[in-house]
């Protein structure tokens, strides 16, 4: 398999037998992994190539730099919202992001360190064993961007932490620390900085010395739950990017842009018909 065409990951291999594959998301601004445009249609593509991969066990995903990622581009956000073709092509790569994940065969580690916002966060936390650092500020910021939270959280939050905390993060955009992902069961472990990536190396390491058909197909049947939650995920979706298409998303960008707190409209006759 030839990944030299990923420009926005770095990938090589490692492990026994190099059947790890390393996945790097890189940090192009050199503080944080941002998804532009190459950024969120690469990290969605990936995940088929590593399942169509003979060589490859497991999968590690970590990020460079200050942090595991950094949420989307503000002008792919931008894009998006002024232009009815961006919006549809990034909604399939959305969609895609979030199946290529749970249909791919092959085992999936992540190591989360500092912020982990945005597109990286889905994989990451889709992922079959995401382990965090102890200090890892987990975030889903869309309802701050003014867009429902779509993506991965309809689909996987409820599931890992309950409905009440999945709300009270979600809807207040409520950062969560490493070491309470774990408390909470949002992540499968959290751990000192410096163990990050020697321990999601180690457990990568188990899991391509492992039975392969054992762990592919215990991953295979406990994502049926994942699954099963198919159809919440889609609506998730769709609001998010009906979202994007309203008033609210301009005065979120706008606000990021100038690092202060939106200020949305304070009656929405559209949200109330649906309250």
């Amino acid at each position: 398999m030839d990944y030299s065409r990923y420009r926005t990951l770095a990938i090589t291999r490692r492990g026994p037998d190099d059947s790890v594959l390393d996945i790097q998301m890189r940090a192009a601004n050199g503080k944080l992994p941002t998804a532009g445009h190459d950024g969120h249609r690469e990290l969605a593509e990936i995940w088929r190539d590593v399942a169509a991969d003979p060589g490859v066990r497991c999968a590690v995903l970590r990020g460079e730099g200050m942090g595991f990622s950094g949420g989307g581009d503000l002008s792919l956000v931008q894009d998006m919202a002024q232009d009815f073709a961006v919006r549809t092509r990034v909604w399939q790569e959305a969609r895609d992001l979030v199946y290529n994940v749970i249909n791919c065969d092959k085992p999936i580690v992540s190591a989360l360190h500092g912020p982990a916002v945005g597109a990286g966060l889905v994989a990451g936390l889709l992922a079959d064993i995401p382990i965090a650092a102890r200090d890892a500020r987990i975030v889903d910021g869309h309802t701050r961007l003014g867009v429902a939270a779509g993506d991965h959280a309809a689909i996987v939050w409820p599931l890992l932490c309950g409905m009440a905390k999945a709300k009270y993060h979600l809807l207040l955009c409520e950062p969560v620390s490493g070491e309470e992902a774990e408390r909470i069961g949002l992540v499968a472990l959290a751990v000192d900085g410096d163990q990050l990536l020697p321990k999601a190396y180690e457990i990568a390491d188990r899991l391509a010395q492992g039975s392969q058909t054992a762990i592919r197909w215990t991953k295979y049947s406990l994502n049926n739950w994942l699954r099963q939650a198919g159809p919440a995920f889609d609506t998730s979706l769709a609001l998010e990017f009906m979202g994007f298409a309203g008033p609210d998303v301009r005065e979120g960008v706008a606000s990021l842009r100038e690092r202060r707190a939106p200020q949305f409209p304070a009656d929405d006759a559209a949200a109330g018909r649906h309250g």
